[in-house]
């Protein structure tokens, strides 16, 4: 069986990379790279069979009913306490629970994300100070902004909060980009003015 008298070998290796691509395209680019929040916003509504990824869509629109359905599907399908942690630690900031996420952020990996939370409960207990040295460890760029938000609405800067939300917005893509434009688009409406 060939194709235009090409060998079989090569016609199934080029059909191969081409459904590799469309792949990557279709699932891999809005994940982590989009940046148009409808586009977003549809394709993590189409992830209900995917709970770690549609969790980000739950929580980000407050859905409170599937949240708890939701971190219960996680528990039961990811049994590493690492893996359990960061889900725990998401759901505990969204219910504003920080015994929640203090109990989660020992079993975390060394990462950003383990600075991302350990940083947000300084900040929680109202020492900035300390939480502006931690969050200088953290690598991406997007996460010390959303941290440096939070630290400028607790001290009453509203206008700085501002301008790191909107530099936190531009500097961030795919799925993190959406939950922090719907968290903006709810705490400070203004940061999101002119973004789509």
């Amino acid at each position: 069986m060939t194709i235009n008298d090409y060998p079989p070998l090569l016609t199934v290796g080029v059909v191969s990379v081409a459904a590799l691509l469309a792949f990557l395209l279709f699932f891999y680019y809005p994940l982590l790279f989009e940046k148009r929040i409808d586009r977003l916003e549809s394709f993590l509504r189409k992830q209900k069979k995917t709970p770690a990824i549609y969790i980000n869509y739950v929580l980000a629109n407050r859905l409170e009913d599937e949240a708890r359905l939701i971190i219960d599907q996680l528990m039961s399908k990811y049994k590493k306490a690492e893996t359990q942690a960061q889900f725990k630690a998401a759901f505990g900031v969204y219910q504003k629970d920080m015994a929640t996420v203090r109990e989660a952020v020992p079993h975390m990996r060394k990462s950003d994300y383990r600075t991302y939370y350990e940083t947000f409960l300084l900040i929680e207990n109202r020492e900035s100070d300390q939480a502006r040295e931690t969050l200088q460890s953290i690598k991406k760029h997007w996460m010390r902004l959303t941290l440096l938000v939070e630290i400028e609405i607790n001290a009453g800067r509203y206008e700085t909060a501002i301008q790191y939300a909107r530099e936190a917005l531009n500097s961030s893509r795919g799925v993190h980009r959406y939950v922090l434009y719907r968290k903006y688009e709810e705490v400070l409406p203004q940061a999101v003015e002119g973004i789509s």
